[in-house]
């Protein structure tokens, strides 16, 4: 494969932070320890984009590791089985813009997710067709900037671009060497001007 173009996925392709808060908050309000820790979706646009175990420090810096853990892991388990029911925003003319763009570049996710999340994405926004490959935090243990450069050699790609809307999507296409493109519409700011996009379909006018 020539050329590929690897998306993140939360801020990206869909916004999922209200549904996630929701779910998030039904798991914490099942245990004492968490009632007071429920939180907003401002809290979630600051999680999304890092990796699960970081996000549960964030959240409960004050709860034993191992309770945390276990918390963390239901909230995963939870979340999916809300989004199967209470659908997020897609971007606008994402189907649109992806039925072009596989037309001539291999078309991937890597996210910092649980296994399953991005199987389901592209279940609810019938996308399936139109990815080669994925790669997530939850299968692989990975950094995201890792699962970059697996994708990368798995699909023996020449050359890729990386679209995220964060600062840790910067870093993680630096650490695999692809270039990278601000998805200036999602939850996040980068530390240096990179080529941007401010709504998804701009992404054709980027790539040719």
């Amino acid at each position: 494969m020539k050329n590929a173009i690897i998306f993140d996925l939360d801020g990206t392709l869909w916004d999922s932070s209200k549904q996630v808060t929701e779910s998030w908050n039904v798991v914490l309000g099942r245990y004492p320890e968490t009632m007071d820790h429920k939180i907003d979706v401002s809290d979630m646009h600051r999680f999304m984009g890092k990796q699960m175990d970081e996000i549960a420090r964030l959240m409960m810096p004050d709860i034993d590791e191992a309770l945390r853990k276990k918390i963390m892991l239901e909230c995963m388990e939870y979340e999916l089985e809300y989004l199967s029911e209470h659908k997020p925003v897609f971007y606008p003319r994402l189907y649109e813009t992806l039925v072009e763009l596989s037309e001539n570049f291999g078309l991937m996710i890597v996210s910092n997710c649980q296994d399953g999340y991005i199987q389901l994405f592209m279940r609810l926004s019938q996308t399936e067709c139109f990815f080669c490959d994925f790669e997530s935090f939850g299968k692989t243990g990975l950094s995201k900037g890792e699962n970059i450069k697996l994708v990368i050699k798995r699909n023996s790609v020449a050359r890729a671009v990386y679209l995220g809307d964060t600062q840790g999507d910067l870093d993680a296409a630096d650490m695999a060497g692809v270039t990278f493109i601000h998805a200036a519409y999602g939850f996040g700011k980068t530390d240096r001007e990179t080529a941007r996009i401010t709504a998804f379909e701009e992404l054709l006018g980027i790539v040719g």
